[in-house]
């Protein structure tokens, strides 16, 4: 069940970054942002409900609603036109909370894929931090191709494989994906660049040609 919710968060964080690229309206991407966010908060519930009191699974299960209620955040505040501060600095602690389960996954759970993808999330919603809580709209391109691309690399192709049988050889998957967040979206940085240029200021009326 958890894997079917992740294919989900694949597929929200891929049209949120499109949303942040300009390609997808606000309202409509907030309904989408709503379905999801309801499924991210359903699936921990039952998890937990069914883990018989197990903590290893209660662990596993509550780093989804990070998630859940981001995207309900997200789509609430979108429909009613909310100041983006809060979704800013909730983004914050789950960058924070999100380092956390990366060392989980790495030490205690030894799920060595999964301990990266944990850091591809810090990483993304500490960009989110930075453009919606500290109002850095200058990130705003390349964290719409860093949230699109992390919906397939992070959620979509690690589901499909999971609920398929192919997810296999962790040890190499994970330097792979390591390997490719730091290349590509090292990459992005540069690509970028005339996005997180300030505008040209434009002469006053009157001011070009005037007689002094």
């Amino acid at each position: 069940m958890g894997n079917v919710g992740l294919l989900f968060v694949g597929a929200v964080l891929f049209l949120n970054g499109l949303l942040l690229l300009g390609k997808v309206d606000a309202r409509s991407g907030a309904v989408f942002n709503l379905f999801v966010g309801a499924l991210q908060v359903l699936t921990p519930t039952y998890l937990i409900f069914v883990a018989a009191g197990d903590p290893k699974k209660i662990l596993a299960a509550s780093g989804i609603y990070l998630f859940g209620f981001t995207y309900l955040y997200v789509g609430i505040g979108l429909l009613a036109v909310l100041d983006t501060t809060g979704v800013g600095y909730y983004s914050l602690f789950v960058a924070i909370t999100a380092l956390g389960f990366s060392f989980v996954n790495f030490h205690l759970v030894k799920d060595y894929p999964f301990g990266v993808i944990w850091l591809y999330w810090a990483f993304l919603w500490f960009l989110f931090f930075l453009l919606l809580g500290l109002k850095m709209d200058s990130l705003t391109t390349y964290t719409g191709w860093v949230t699109a691309i992390e919906g397939w690399v992070t959620g979509v192709i690690p589901a499909f494989l999971l609920l398929s049988g192919y997810w296999t050889h962790p040890d190499e998957t994970a330097i792979a994906l390591a390997v490719f967040g730091v290349v590509v979206f090292g990459a992005l940085w540069p690509l970028t660049r005339k996005s997180r240029l300030p505008a040209p200021s434009t002469p006053e009326a009157g001011s070009v040609g005037a007689p002094t």
